[in-house]
């Protein structure tokens, strides 16, 4: 589902050429879920907006269910991103002008689905908000806003779903719900997962774990839950 071959990604700073990435090469079956670890400045974030689209690399290539982002533009990028993509944030990144039901509603309604608003409340009940929906995200808890976020993100039931941190700002009992919560709808969706965490608990979740240091990957290894299983 997802192929990275030989991503590089150098960035110029006042001190020279910053390498972020050197040359990384994965691949990442459809279904799967990965975790991607390292320490802070070690590439991770980099490294998913790579293969989400976002950014582009310096050389190398994405590959997205057989479509190379190399060989597109922005806006080729952006409607492939539209077709295959869903998105969850640390910072939850809800349009705070629009209701709880209307943020998650917006991904379906620019795909042209006449069902907008049906999907969208199921999906609001489906994380348990269905007593919320007419919320602004102002007014909704941390928590509330996430679940929100994972609502919106699987609107349009993405075929690939990328976490950056998603408990990142949340207190551990409400982050362990979070992830309950994720991983049951990843399930139910079949979705392929990747995720950036310092969370050991999600990570752990995950049936892979790929490590990042200093822009290169040291360690891909099964988790231990996957193992037991």
């Amino acid at each position: 589902m997802i192929r990275t071959d030989k991503l590089l990604k150098r960035v110029n700073t006042s001190e020279g050429v910053l390498t972020i990435l050197n040359e990384v090469s994965l691949d990442i079956a459809e279904g799967e879920s990965v975790a991607i670890v390292g320490a802070s400045g070690s590439g991770k974030s980099t490294l998913l907006g790579l293969m989400a689209g976002l950014d582009s690399a310096t050389s190398g290539d994405v590959v997205l269910a057989g479509h190379s982002l190399a060989a597109m533009d922005e806006e080729q990028r952006a409607v492939l991103r539209g077709q295959l993509v869903g998105f969850v944030f640390q910072s939850f990144q809800l349009l705070p002008s629009l209701t709880a039901l209307e943020n998650v509603m917006l991904p379906i309604e620019l795909k042209g689905d006449p069902e907008a608003r049906t999907k969208a409340l199921a999906l609001l009940g489906r994380v348990g908000l269905d007593k919320r929906w007419h919320h602004y995200p102002n007014q909704l808890s941390g928590g509330e806003q996430q679940r929100v976020a994972i609502a919106r993100a699987f609107a349009t039931e993405a075929k690939i779903l990328f976490a950056d941190e998603p408990t990142g700002n949340l207190d551990t009992a409400t982050g362990a719900k979070i992830i309950e919560l994720l991983f049951d709808l990843n399930r139910e969706f079949s979705t392929t997962l990747v995720l950036v965490t310092h969370d050991e608990r999600l990570a752990e979740k995950c049936d892979r774990t790929i490590k990042l240091v200093a822009g290169e990957i040291v360690d891909t290894l099964p988790s231990e839950e996957a193992v037991s299983a």
